[in-house]
């Protein structure tokens, strides 16, 4: 198979070709300044450091902000809607968020330095994939609240190009645009991906004939199979994003094109750590944990040691000073990423329970037909109730939690008992 020439080396940031030692010695003066900016704006952060024995001055080297309390997801959604900005809120000139487990979204402030430093994140992302300024760059991520469409639209200009904002769905005028605008670079989910694929074939067009390089992949776990069909299938490089919105979006890191199998993080403004998810002990390179994540730059909304609740693991640098990280190999918790859109058994279940002809026995079936994530909910009705209209929960669900699914009520003792811990999610993609 042969893919474009492309290389992620040309034009790099200063930090990207400095030392390990220089990089060592930025995190150290910029996390100085991020413990103290948090621990001056955010009263719930000065609480925490505070029962955790902890001062932002304690921090002299790296290695002690183990000695620092863990943010959790929780944290943010107890914050709602503004509890956690460092600044005031006139100085936030964009927030994005993200649907919580009961109506409480997580909501990420931005002021206008923050902006800027995400759109270079992911400029910089964009060039490791082997973007080039003046190229056409298709976004087909969703825009609004959702970080992925904006995040990679911003990047993508602060990089020099022609973007696109296709956002999602009309897959046939996707194709189009594709087609007639010239796009080198499409930035997607894999799974669109791969609809976009079926839709190039339904229309009788050789995906392998358009004017694409690379694709720039997020926002969902997927394989190094589902890199091979997509490679094989349009002829492009197909590289992977990792970002997420409570720390500030896509960009946090990215693979290169001529170096894929990890993705490098920008360490000069996050600053990565890997964790047994069970004790919290700080888990030495190349071991597998959780991932926990500092904002270095954020001035909105900083986040100290955030558990992110994906897995992986943490390795040297080969070509940068900065490390890498392992593709996420899955969650800590039961999250599910349908479409990329981040769906909590718990939400399921928080708009099940509220029916009452319903038994709070069900289960989330995950499938991909026609290469789209599909969700399906099976739920037992009561003995003693009638069957609630699918179309109605399922419209429910759309409303509360974000992600199209598919609601079956079905019959008493139809749904798998379990003598321990309940299985929620059946995954059979």
């Amino acid at each position: 198979m042969s893919l474009p020439s492309l290389s992620s080396q040309h034009a790099l940031d200063p930090v990207e070709s400095g030392s390990v030692d220089d990089l060592h010695a930025l995190q150290l003066q910029r996390l100085r300044w991020s413990l103290a900016h948090a621990a001056s704006g955010v009263p719930a952060t000065a609480q925490a450091f505070a029962d955790h024995g902890v001062r932002a001055e304690d921090l002299t080297g790296l290695a002690d902000l183990a000695r620092f309390p863990f943010t959790t997801k929780q944290d943010l959604r107890d914050a709602y809607p503004f509890a956690r900005l460092a600044v005031p809120r006139e100085q936030v000139v964009r927030v994005h968020a993200s649907s919580g487990t009961t109506g409480a979204a997580t909501v990420v402030g931005y002021t206008r330095d923050d902006v800027t430093t995400w759109s270079t994140v992911v400029a910089r992302s964009l060039r490791a994939a082997g973007v080039q300024p003046g190229w056409v760059v298709h976004v087909a991520y969703g825009y609004g609240l959702f970080t992925g469409g904006l995040g990679l639209h911003y990047g993508a200009e602060q990089l020099g190009c022609t973007v696109v904002p296709a956002s999602g769905g009309q897959t046939e005028r996707q194709v189009q645009l594709i087609r007639d605008l010239g796009a080198q670079a499409i930035c997607v989910t894999p799974s669109y991906m791969l609809a976009l694929l079926d839709e190039f074939t339904r229309q009788g067009l050789d995906p392998r004939g358009t004017s694409l390089q690379v694709g720039i992949f997020g926002a969902e776990p997927w394989t190094e199979a589902m890199r091979s069909e997509i490679e094989d299938a349009f002829g492009i490089h197909a590289v992977d994003i990792y970002g997420l919105s409570e720390v500030i979006g896509p960009g946090v890191a990215n693979e290169c094109v001529d170096d894929k199998g990890a993705l490098y993080v920008w360490e000069d403004h996050f600053y990565p750590e890997v964790v047994d998810p069970q004790s919290g002990e700080v888990l030495p390179d190349g071991q597998t944990g959780e991932l926990v994540l500092t904002s270095l730059t954020k001035q909105a909304l900083p986040v100290i040691r955030y558990r992110t609740g994906d897995l992986t693991a943490l390795r040297p640098g080969r070509v940068r000073p900065m490390r890498t990280m392992d593709k996420v190999a899955g969650r800590v918790d039961d999250m599910m990423i349908v479409r990329g859109v981040n769906v909590l058994p718990s939400q399921v279940e928080a708009v099940l329970l509220g029916e009452e002809g319903l038994s709070p026995h069900f289960e989330c079936v995950l499938s991909r037909p026609d290469r789209l994530d599909q969700l399906t909910v099976r739920v037992e009705r009561r003995p003693d109730a009638a069957a609630p209209d699918g179309s109605r929960l399922a419209a429910r669900l759309k409303d509360v939690v974000g992600v199209t699914a598919t609601v079956e009520v079905v019959e008493p003792q139809t749904i798998p008992r379990s003598a321990g811990k309940a299985a929620r999610i059946r995954d059979t993609r």
